[in-house]
């Protein structure tokens, strides 16, 4: 992939100032993590105690508060051509620095990631200042993903379909769901992930914990298997869900399996610019609910996937949100039997200009494995 420029820093930074002054904001405050990494391309070594900032409002240029040890990194980033860079030394005040650039009487919406003892630093440093959720108050501002963003989470996508198709060739009898995730977590690296964020291996009656990851039960013949797993690769997630059989599936497990593919192909169908993303989690959930397994849909339909695998927008009961080309989420819905077996499908989609395109792409069938 080609690498992100300066350029498409100072693009993502002037939308965010435009954000934000439409909502009322005097601009913002991006603290290390994956909002700074999108706004610069810089990811600090170790999030610590000494304070790192990024500044971004109207009135002035982006300014990248950053400790003088740090600075050489912070200089190495692809976005720093695009900001100016003010460095503060141990034993000096950490706050002076962004004080200075603060408005006194200044809105600021801030990154979660940032630590409490900052935000209670710069709150007595510019006692007159306030400051509100960057999430809440700007929900989409990492949602929507322009063309290369888009790609990559296709290229993560693709290698998570590679993983899976070779998973199919493992032996699962007999092994316990930790040597199987250890399979998955192998083969997603030797497809080109950087990082492992998750492998859900869950058999039997642990398929009914959405988020069991994996344990030291082994897996049987007649055991359904969901497996869901991801991670980054190039800086940009992958999250895909698949639940296979042990062996010759029984009757009722055939017919859970296809109420569930029914209500992920029926939520996909009905992805459009325009509509809300709670619309989204409906039409899933009216499947379920038709076919009578309704109370074993627990979790929502979907969440976005970015620098991060879980971010804005959510398609749950409640959020009017909109879809907008260039946004991607995942689209999972599932049925899970306490005690007994969990199903579950999961695709990445990205909304077109008129419709929804799939991000993974390997084959919904119930697929039987040894």
């Amino acid at each position: 992939m080609t690498p992100f420029t300066s350029k498409d820093f100072t693009r993502r930074m002037e939308r965010a100032v435009t954000r934000a002054t439409e909502a009322g904001l005097t601009g913002l405050l991006v603290t290390p993590g994956p909002d700074l990494t999108y706004f610069t391309g810089y990811q600090p070594t170790a999030i610590t105690e000494r304070i790192t900032l990024l500044l971004l409002s109207a009135d002035q240029e982006p300014h990248l508060i950053v400790p003088v040890l740090e600075q050489p990194d912070a200089a190495a980033a692809a976005g720093a051509p695009a900001v100016i860079m003010t460095t503060w030394a141990d034993g000096a005040d950490p706050y002076a620095a962004p004080a200075r650039l603060l408005d006194p009487a200044g809105r600021y919406a801030i990154s979660e990631s940032a630590w409490s003892m900052h935000l209670l630093g710069l709150q007595q440093a510019v006692p007159g200042s306030s400051y509100t959720s960057m999430t809440q108050t700007l929900p989409m501002l990492r949602a929507v993903k322009d063309q290369d963003e888009v790609d990559r989470l296709a290229a993560a996508g693709a290698a998570a379909d590679a993983t899976y198709e070779d998973i199919l060739g493992v032996r699962f009898e007999g092994r316990t769901e930790r040597e199987v995730g250890g399979d998955l977590a192998r083969l997603l690296i030797e497809h080109g992930h950087s990082q492992v964020d998750f492998t859900v291996v869950g058999s039997g009656p642990n398929g009914a914990n959405p988020h069991h990851e994996m344990g030291d039960r082994v897996i049987r013949r007649g055991d359904l298997v969901v497996l869901d797993f991801g991670g980054l690769k190039d800086g940009y997630g992958s999250d895909t869900t698949r639940t296979v059989h042990v062996g010759p599936p029984a009757a009722e497990e055939r017919e859970i399996f296809d109420v569930v593919r029914r209500a992920q192909q029926a939520a996909f169908e009905a992805v459009r610019p325009g509509v809300p993303c709670q619309e989204i989690d409906r039409v899933a959930r009216r499947v379920i609910d038709e076919a009578g397994y309704g109370e074993y849909f627990i979790h929502r339909t979907g969440h976005g996937i970015g620098l991060t695998t879980h971010e804005p927008p959510y398609l749950v009961e409640g959020e009017e949100q909109p879809l907008v080309p260039g946004m991607c989420f995942s689209i999972e819905p599932g049925i899970y039997l306490p005690g007994r077996l969990g199903v579950r499908i999961e695709d990445i989609v990205t909304v077109t200009a008129s419709a929804g395109r799939r991000l993974n792409n390997t084959s919904h069938d119930l697929r039987e494995v040894a």
